[in-house]
């Protein structure tokens, strides 16, 4: 019977080799799901019926070595549209919504061969930092279920950290797969801004949001940035550039010889916890340990980065969110008498708090009276915070931070104080600014709480490639977490 649910790639090469069916790896996940998904409220969709009738049709026809994800159990973000199956962003408008086409990734993904066992929870159309602003359900960090699993992508990384699939794809449009990775001890990464189709992603921030994969370990990630990487026809923003072979280029690289890590003075001196603080230091010793040098640059305007980003993400939520008026498709309130009142009823019915709110300061900032003020300062300081990560890369290869200053915190605590939740993309939303690649992962557990922190590599466009080597390396060397307490 098949048990080993933990690797992505560990899984392909038993099913390739026939020595595992695809039933009985998307059954043990099943079987995951049914144990955890009750407190762990992960999933807003699950697909058991359709997904095991694809398995067993994968079993009769035999092994397809021709497609790398050939029977890999997936999981999807509910803000990527999926084909006959519902697509809600989280939220009460879109809760009978099922498009009737599948996002370019998830195309690629079933090309691939991999099985969608179902949608993952979110925060409202991705807005939020902690899955609580999800109208649907509250997802709970596997590692504590009182805690948060991070946001917006917390249902993809607390699905892989509770072993429900073995892979997940979130979104990232200000640290929202890094950050919630961190927190729940996955691995996450943030693709170079047009290095992963948009086509099928439900806008929020158009500029800033890419998907990416979460994953249990940096290999597992390699091989789904290998299929879903690539230039698409249907999507303006996606870049032509070549794709490496992501999972062979790990194979190269087996110390950090030579690797010159730049740690920002604007990050390291901010205060986060000492268990944060501790882990990371930690996880850069060891990488000196391995052979990298460690150098300190600077980034002059990173303190700038968290105003700059959430006035350009809301002013483009506030833009993109206007199809959303019960005209065309979702939820439309009908007790209304005349068009206004019922853009008005639907909206305030149907969205909510903390979606509401950013469309009303995207509004404001994008106003005729006040877009000087902030929106075009807003986009001369990305500009700014672009140029100081030119300039920190010429004197280093990869940049280290902590993705979060704290480690995940209780269910409710900050819900009533938006401006600390803003506040936690700190380490996380420059990157999306400048349109560069991270990838977060462990660095160890928390001294105090016990609880996941995470250590984010970042890199110049395109440099996936070094990021998941360098990631690799350093992963081997401060070894695995302990199975998450909803797994024990």
């Amino acid at each position: 019977m098949y048990k080993d649910t933990r690797t992505l790639i560990a899984t392909r090469r038993l099913l390739q080799d026939g020595q595992v069916k695809v039933s009985e790896v998307i059954q043990e996940c099943l079987n995951n799901i049914c144990k955890t998904e009750p407190t762990l409220k992960a999933l807003l969709n699950i697909q058991e019926e359709q997904a095991m009738e694809q398995a067993r049709e994968m079993d009769r026809q035999g092994p397809d070595t021709n497609k790398p994800l050939w029977g890999i159990p997936m999981t999807i973000k509910d803000a990527i549209c999926t084909r006959d199956m519902p697509t809600t962003c989280g939220s009460r408008i879109l809760a009978n919504f099922t498009p009737g086409y599948d996002a370019t990734l998830v195309h690629r993904l079933k090309e691939a061969g991999a099985v969608i066992l179902g949608k993952t929870n979110l925060d409202e159309f991705a807005m939020g930092s902690s899955t609580e602003n999800s109208a649907l359900q509250t997802t709970h960090n596997p590692w504590d279920l009182s805690r948060v699993p991070g946001g917006s992508s917390g249902g993809s990384a607390a699905s892989m950290a509770a072993l429900q699939s073995l892979g997940s794809i979130g979104t990232d449009t200000g640290g929202s797969i890094r950050q919630p990775a961190s927190f729940c001890g996955v691995v996450g990464m943030k693709p170079t801004y047009g290095r992963v189709s948009r086509y099928g992603l439900v806008a929020f921030g158009s500029s800033l949001e890419q998907a990416g994969p979460i994953t249990t370990c940096v290999p597992d990630c390699a091989a789904l940035m290998s299929v879903i990487s690539g230039h698409d026809l249907l999507d303006s923003t996606s870049s032509a550039a070549p794709v490496p072979d992501y999972l062979g280029a790990l194979e190269r690289r087996n110390d950090l010889k030579g690797l010159r890590i730049g740690l920002p003075a604007q990050y390291w001196e901010k205060k986060m916890s000492p268990e944060v603080y501790t882990a990371c230091n930690h996880a850069m010793q060891t990488a000196r340990d391995a052979g990298a040098e460690t150098v300190t640059v600077d980034l002059p305007h990173a303190g700038h980065a968290v105003a700059a980003y959430y006035i350009i993400a809301m002013a483009e939520a506030s833009s993109n969110l206007a199809r959303y008026d019960g005209v065309r498709y979702g939820y439309r309130d009908m007790e209304a008498t005349e068009l206004l009142d019922m853009y008005r009823r639907t909206r305030s019915r149907a969205l909510g708090e903390e979606v509401q709110r950013r469309i009303m300061i995207g509004t404001y900032v994008l106003s005729a009276g006040y877009y000087d003020a902030y929106f075009k300062k807003a986009a001369q300081v990305r500009r700014l915070i672009h140029q100081d990560f030119m300039r920190a890369f010429e004197d280093c290869d990869v940049i280290c931070s902590p993705v979060v200053p704290f480690t995940a915190f209780s269910i409710g605590e900050k819900v009533d104080d938006p401006l600390q939740l803003y506040l936690m993309d700190i380490f996380t939303s420059s990157i999306n600014l400048a349109g560069l690649p991270g990838i977060s992962i462990p660095a160890g557990l928390g001294g105090g709480s016990g609880m996941p922190v995470g250590i984010q590599i970042l890199g110049p466009a395109f440099s996936e490639e070094l990021l998941l080597q360098s990631a690799c390396v350093l992963e081997q060397a401060l070894g695995p977490l302990p199975l998450p307490t909803a797994l024990i």
